[in-house]
């Protein structure tokens, strides 16, 4: 993208300006073509000796004179990248704000507070130095590229930036836009304000997210925040439409009217398949393009059924939190102070916090957007989804929030927006027909080459979908096998229709996987069979891992790897992948629904094949070294294994079902103290990272540690038969923090285990009263707030790979036990105390 210098006006506003000595000292900079390299070889003088230095408008003059010829030369630049882009479009955004506010000036009295509130802008190391410093970077290094041989390229710039500079460099300009923008509102009171926040910033701990030195700091406060990374599903999404589609959703009147009023809220229901998703992708990228250069928030949250039990208030708050502040750094002093607060203690932010500091936030967008798509696949069953929308609905009792939520139709959903305005979204039939246009070219020859074919299968769709978005995309799927214009009409005849279509074209997409070659059938079973049954998404390079695993190998094949174009072509398109964050998974969550029904008779074996392939790929010869003694040790461990993490951390949810039939390697696997170290490392470290984040966890655990986190009753006493202190394995042997295996079992709510543990004669009395009694009332009472703070180490994998793993609690299935807590944290005290009584009345009367 090209961006032109700004419009050259301003010798005509310093006309206009009595207080300026000169105009053509600062007259716009013609740039005759071809002659960038030499302009830059030649710093502009920001600091004009004819004008009046304290002059806010000579300053803004000086700066857009230089805007200019930065973007000229930032459109030579030979390798485009996004960087070079965005630098190119937030100094143009800038200019253009910095010219309406000399208009601004120009008219107002300088009796004016509103007047004088804005000449503190050019204030030493104010907001114009610190972009003027910004400014200066970018003309020094593309200068030093300009006259340097080695940088050029056939006579044309090269971008050499790093990230860190170009995130340096993009905050000091975000810094001045955002204080442009509250000085056009022409709000006396609120520059004010915002200009004294913004000394304090700059003097406080927020000089280490905007500071030269410390841009990998203000990453490290963010990803401390929030693991997830919704904006790279928004990409994803964005990157997938056609053009047009959804332009009767922006375009209708309830959607206007919400954008046009304050504190208003949207509810857009729909059947599944509806396209909600990508509907509310649209709003966002709509949005941000409607207030491009305004001082409005955008923030927005995909939930998603396989993140369910990682889904928490706390954490879907503090993602919104995160998108808020990395929108505007300016505005990220609650955070940053925040995280100052939990480093030391090396902790995560309560829900409270994250109230409290998005509140602050939002006080200062002058107005703000937050989209929930999918709110009926966040759960309920904790009161998560009811926390979530009170808080929301609260916070916008004090700041203009206006709310936007997709989900199915549901009374209870329904009820928590009644009296807002509601919008249907249902598949229009321009929409699906722009799709089906858009996927012509994956059809055969025979309808590429025939345009009247083309018509009746887009006319044939249209009217078999009935406003499901999704039965378009599988209505397609089921016409690419199709080789004669004859097959493609007969099969057109024959589409699905009615309640019952969704279901028939999944049993349909079953009967083309199974008409595929034996192999190929075989890859599709194993792949769907992955994705159904994980306990969270997986990364296209920990499910093609997972795949080449082979069982009584020690070591993995890396010609044993698949293409992930072959693990998705044999899946008769109901797997797709997330670009920009490298998820595989299912199309949809109906597909998801539709495997719970039918996958234990389609692959009845599949968690024994699962649980196998993790327990094997655990008893790699790799790991015999035990734990990392580093974090950076830790860090290429995990880079380096890709599958380590899920398998350490879920290996024992698939197990627990089928503990008999793989006994024999899950015994060979808990038997190995190295291999258990190195598991337990994994599945151990925090959420986010800190410097010796990978030492900090429970040392010498066994595998009887791990069955009892599991609550796996039958290999416990597999383990334990005969010899309990086989290999080292003491059945109350305390881990480095004093904990033993029934603490972990009661803390877990695993009450089979716990009974197994109590009744035995080898765990001492003492364990019984210390962990099975106060530990396990404590543990469970416990829970919640570990739940809340760890639970999102799942999410942190897909976000960020090794920057943010953590809690033992999602290998114990924690999110699923999350509505049981209350009612588990007097069980488990009663568990164990009525388990020791029983046995101390039955010793007491052997005793007698």
């Amino acid at each position: 993208m090209m961006l032109s210098p700004p419009n050259p006006i301003l010798t005509v506003l310093l006309s206009r300006r009595g207080a300026m000595h000169s105009t053509a000292s600062l007259s716009v900079v013609k740039r005759p073509s071809g002659t960038a390299h030499s302009l830059l070889a030649q710093p502009i003088n920001l600091r004009a000796p004819t004008i009046d230095p304290l002059s806010v408008t000579a300053s803004i003059i000086a700066i857009v004179q230089l805007t200019s010829v930065i973007i000229g030369c930032l459109n030579d630049v030979k390798d485009a990248s996004k960087d070079r882009a965005r630098c190119a479009i937030e100094v143009s955004n800038v200019s253009s704000l910095l010219v309406a506010l000399i208009y601004r000036l120009d008219e107002a009295s300088s009796n004016d507070g509103w007047y004088t509130e804005v000449q503190s802008l050019a204030a030493a190391n104010g907001p114009i130095d610190q972009y003027r410093s910004a400014l200066e970077q970018l003309q020094s290094k593309l200068t030093s590229n300009a006259s340097s041989g080695l940088k050029k390229i056939g006579g044309a710039l090269t971008w050499k930036y790093s990230k860190e500079e170009v995130t340096n460099i993009l905050t000091r300009i975000e810094r001045l836009k955002s204080l442009t923008q509250i000085a056009l509102e022409v709000d006396h009171f609120k520059l004010s304000q915002a200009l004294k926040n913004d000394t304090t910033v700059i003097t406080s701990t927020v000089r280490s997210l905007l500071g030269s030195q410390d841009s990998q700091q203000y990453r490290v406060i963010t990803d401390w925040l929030s693991s997830t990374d919704f904006p790279a599903q928004q990409s994803d999404f964005i990157g997938r439409r056609e053009e047009g589609t959804g332009q009767w959703f922006v375009e209708s009147l309830e959607f206007t009217n919400w954008l046009q009023e304050t504190k208003q809220n949207l509810f857009c229901p729909g059947i599944p398949g509806a396209g909600k998703t990508m509907i509310a992708a649209i709003a966002v990228d709509h949005i941000w393009k409607a207030f491009q250069g305004d001082n409005v928030g955008v923030a927005y949250v995909y939930c998603n059924y396989k993140r369910q039990g990682t889904q928490t208030a706390t954490d879907l708050l503090a993602a919104i939190l995160k998108q808020l502040v990395q929108e505007r750094p300016l505005y990220g002093e609650p955070v940053a102070t925040l995280h100052k607060q939990h480093a030391d203690r090396r902790t995560g932010p309560s829900l409270d916090e994250i109230r409290t500091a998005l509140n602050s936030v939002l006080n200062s967008y002058s107005k703000a957007y937050i989209i929930i798509d999918a709110l009926d696949e966040c759960t309920d069953s904790d009161g998560t989804r009811s926390d979530l929308l009170t808080i929301l609905q609260n916070l916008q009792a004090k700041s203009n929030i206006s709310l936007m939520a997709t989900s199915r139709f549901d009374a209870r959903i329904e009820q928590s927006f009644q009296g807002s305005s509601m919008s249907e979204i249902r598949a229009s039939d321009a929409d699906v027909t722009r799709f089906v246009a858009g996927h012509i070219r994956r059809l055969p020859k025979c309808v590429q080459r025939d345009l009247e074919l083309q018509a009746e299968i887009q006319d044939g769709i249209v009217q078999a979908v009935d406003g499901m978005f999704l039965l378009a995309r599988l209505h397609v799927d089921s016409l690419r096998g199709k080789g004669t214009k004859k097959e493609i009409r007969s099969t057109l005849k024959n589409l699905p229709k009615g309640s019952t279509a969704l279901s028939k074209a999944y049993d349909e997409a079953i009967e083309r996987i199974e008409g595929q070659l034996p192999e190929e059938s075989a890859r599709a079973k194993r792949v769907l069979s992955w994705i159904t049954y994980a306990e969270r998404q997986l990364t296209t390079k920990e499910l093609s891992h997972a795949l080449a695993v082979e069982a009584g190998e020690s070591e993995l094949d890396e010609d044993n790897i698949l293409e992930i174009e072959d693990m998705i072509s044999v899946c008769a398109g109901l797997v797709a992948v997330d670009e920009e964050s490298d998820v595989i998974r299912l199309v949809h969550y109906t597909t998801q629904e539709y495997f719970e029904r039918v996958r234990e008779a389609w692959n009845p074996k599949a968690q024994e094949e699962i649980a196998s392939t993790c327990l094997t790929y655990l008893s790699y010869h790799t790991f015999d070294t035990g734990h990392c003694y580093s974090d950076e040790e830790f860090r290429r461990r995990i880079t380096q294994n890709p599958f380590l993490d899920y398998a350490s951390r879920h290996w024992g949810n698939h197990a627990l079902t089928v503990q008999q039939t793989i006994e024999k390697i899950a015994l060979l696997f808990l038997r190995n103290m190295n291999q258990v170290s190195c598991s337990n490392q994994v599945m151990s470290v925090p959420n986010y990272n800190y410097p010796g984040y990978s030492q900090n966890i429970p040392m010498e655990v066994t595998g009887i540690h791990l069955v009892a986190v599991f609550g796996m009753a039958y290999l416990l006493q597999e383990l334990t038969r005969g010899d309990g202190n086989k290999n080292c394995m003491y059945i109350d042997a305390q881990v480095s923090n004093g904990r033993t295996p029934l603490s972990w079992a009661a803390e877990s709510g695993h009450e089979a285990v716990v009974k197994l543990l109590v009744e035995r004669e080898d765990v001492e009395a003492d364990s019984k009263n210390k962990h099975g009694g106060r530990e396990a009332a404590r543990g469970a009472g416990g829970r919640c707030g570990r739940l809340e703070g760890q639970a999102r180490s799942d999410d942190a994998v897909l976000g960020g790979g090794e920057r943010a793993r953590g809690g033992r609690e999602a290998a114990r299935g924690a999110g699923r036990r999350r509505g049981r807590l209350e009612g588990q944290r007097r069980s488990d005290a009663a568990v164990v105390g009525g388990a020791a009584r029983a046995r101390g009345g039955r010793e007491a009367a052997r005793g007698a």
